[in-house]
């Protein structure tokens, strides 16, 4: 039996990666972002690559990529972009163009009929239009012939570092059971993966190095650094941001855990001396070893979050914020660094994405089981 997927609004292929862990085979990747192409195209080499708007894709060009036919498809997954629903963006609403590109994966499925649907979205998903784009989504994938079901994955719970809330639609149309994964990790379970566990093993960088290609500065140790690592000797992607000199100064003054409370009030930015201590939780935030990372975002600003190095006077690397999603080493980002920070803090976290395809897989196997038996 073989399992079909294809990654709608794929990014760099964090969920593609994970599904492939699951046991999945991912045919194809959809999305405009050339530099997110170029990074899928390098670890899928298997899938076709569409880099065009998902308004132009067509379903025969899909089915002409695949080789599949209708209703052959397992899993169409995908991810419209997030930035009409963030909590980030206070002009979000229904009326942004960004909000109804749903409409396009839902043209998608009625098109491929594939047996199962994964939709992951941002928690703001909730709050645009008092719940709109979420009952709209349900909806209409009920008048195509799917139950769905949507819950909030806590990504720290599956052995991703970080703190991350994604909204995950699970649906099918085969009659089948909807579960979404169990957690793996957290109390009673497995422990959380800390900072330390995730890049622990990286080199050290001054602020604005980036040496290339580099080797690993300690033996891999624990489960999380074996999983990432795999069979790789050298490591990329890993340069430093290069801070301004105010900002360093800032950093000195930061212990583990801190934030822009530690920096003096003389050095914070104009706008920050205004500012009260309950305001910017994260901002200028320096994380601990044996934490987890805030969310990952886009930009790994230390303006913004959490981003400071536990221990060295710097911004983490685009490798480090890709360990802190659950990136395997031998992910390769594509595009100029502000395009590899964009890749990984979109993505889905890859192990977030196996613990999702694991349970569709084991629903899936136990009906044909029980089909099995009762031939």
């Amino acid at each position: 039996m073989t399992l079909t997927a294809i990654d709608l609004f794929c990014g760099a292929g964090g969920l593609s990666a994970g599904l492939e862990m699951a046991g999945f085979k991912v045919l194809a990747g959809v999305d405009l972002f050339e530099a997110a192409g170029k990074t899928f195209v390098e670890t899928h080499k298997h899938a076709a690559f569409i880099g065009e708007p998902i308004e132009d894709v067509t379903i025969e060009k899909l089915m002409e990529k695949t080789g599949l036919k209708k209703g052959e498809l397992t899993v169409l997954a995908g991810g419209p972009p997030c930035q009409a629903y963030s909590v980030y963006n206070h002009q979000r609403g229904m009326h942004d163009k960004r909000a109804t590109l749903f409409r396009e994966y839902l043209r998608i499925v009625e098109g491929l009929q594939p047996e199962w649907i994964v939709m992951e979205n941002v928690m703001g998903i909730y709050s645009i239009g008092g719940g709109e784009a979420v009952r709209a989504i349900k909806y209409e994938l009920k008048q195509l012939g799917y139950d769905v079901e949507e819950k909030v994955l806590k990504a720290e719970e599956y052995g991703v570092p970080q703190e991350r809330r994604r909204v995950v639609f699970i649906g099918n149309r085969i009659n089948a059971p909807i579960r979404h994964p169990a957690p793996t990790h957290g109390p009673g379970l497995l422990p959380f993966t800390t900072i330390r566990e995730a890049i622990g093993d990286l080199p050290a960088l001054e602020n604005g190095e980036d040496g290339g290609t580099v080797k690993y500065a300690h033996p891999a140790k624990g489960d999380f650094q074996e999983f990432v690592r795999g069979d790789q000797n050298t490591v990329e992607n890993h340069g430093a941001p290069r801070l301004g000199k105010v900002n360093i100064e800032r950093l000195q003054h930061i212990p583990p855990g801190g934030s822009w409370r530690d920096i003096p009030h003389e050095l914070l930015p104009a706008g920050m001396q205004r500012a009260k201590r309950s305001d910017h939780t994260k901002r200028y935030g320096r994380m601990t070893w044996d934490g987890l990372s805030c969310t990952v975002l886009t930009k790994c600003d230390i303006h913004w979050g959490a981003y400071i190095h536990p221990q060295q006077d710097r911004a983490v690397s685009v490798r480090e914020a890709a360990r802190l999603q659950a990136f395997p080493d031998w992910f390769v980002f594509a595009g100029s660094k502000t395009d590899q920070y964009i890749q990984v803090g979109n993505a889905v976290p890859p192990l977030l994405g196996r613990a999702i395809g694991q349970t569709i897989r084991e629903i899936i196997e136990d009906g044909v089981s029980i089909r099995i038996a009762a031939e």
